[in-house]
């Protein structure tokens, strides 16, 4: 794996220019406790700074937080960041986007509200996430067997809503989110590379979830790498692993070494 990474490291050096995709939590810092805890972590500010000022390195952080959220974990001037799978952006020069009002959205979130927080009322091991553009119900600290049935009852609960073709339901281990369609990591990776993305740039993906597999292929159409952050191997798009954010932030260390910065 490591001899792989070096390849990848050495094509990056080369490179004119970087595309750099970056997933926040499970890829350049650890799981927070609750998904609406805000620490920040000096070494991967620092981190982003270095990249931001660097030449030919163009880096984007794409998370499922809400973008109020990654504003505060990462204060770095020229940063493009998208919240909520990139829905929201803070585009390099503040300037903000959304791809789609928020006020189509949120009339449908909010009868669904109580709904969910009525499910999990009482039970340990979940939390209800509202993050303004979708709701997410995590269960992974509660026991698998309830957490599958909360799942399964959240899951009828909002698809007795009828919340209709715009939205879509996300899944995944003891997980659940409804979310507007246009909050895919797929299509925000597609508009930054068309509206945001030199033509000689080169695309480099990190990610640790199925959200970030899905854009890997986008990635891969347009002639780009993506590295899976996994501590095992997976199933994956991606040509590249590396193990953890502490593997990742030191292997951007490397590339930006790499690159002569």
């Amino acid at each position: 794996m490591e001899k792989e990474i070096h390849l990848l490291t050495q094509i990056m050096a080369d490179a004119p220019a970087i595309r750099l995709f970056l997933d926040y939590d499970g890829t350049l810092a650890e799981f927070a406790p609750s998904p609406d805890t805000i620490l920040q972590d000096p070494e991967v500010i620092a981190l982003l700074e270095r990249l931001v000022q660097a030449e030919g390195i163009l880096p984007a952080v794409i998370s499922g937080r809400r973008l109020a959220h990654i504003r505060k974990l990462l204060p770095v001037p020229g940063l493009l960041m998208g919240g909520t799978y990139g829905i929201e952006m803070q585009l390099p020069d503040e300037q903000y986007r959304a791809e789609v009002p928020f006020e189509q959205v949120r009339p449908t979130l909010e009868r669904l509200l109580p709904l969910w927080g009525a499910l999990i009322a009482d039970r340990e091991g979940f939390y209800l996430e509202d993050k303004g553009w979708s709701l997410a119900l995590h269960g992974r600290f509660a026991v698998q067997e309830e957490a599958e049935a909360v799942m399964a009852a959240a899951n009828q609960a909002a698809l007795g809503l009828e919340p209709g073709a715009s939205f879509r339901l996300l899944g995944g281990d003891r997980f659940l989110e409804l979310a507007p369609l246009a909050a895919s990591k797929t299509a925000a990776v597609q508009w930054v590379l068309e509206k945001m993305t030199p033509p000689d740039a080169l695309p480099v993906y990190l990610g640790d979830d199925d959200k970030d597999e899905e854009a890997f292929e986008t990635l891969l159409q347009a002639g780009g790498y993506a590295v899976r952050v996994s501590a095992a191997p997976t199933e994956t798009r991606a040509q590249f692993r590396l193990e953890g954010p502490a593997q990742v932030r030191a292997w951007l260390g490397k590339v930006l070494a790499a690159r002569g910065e």
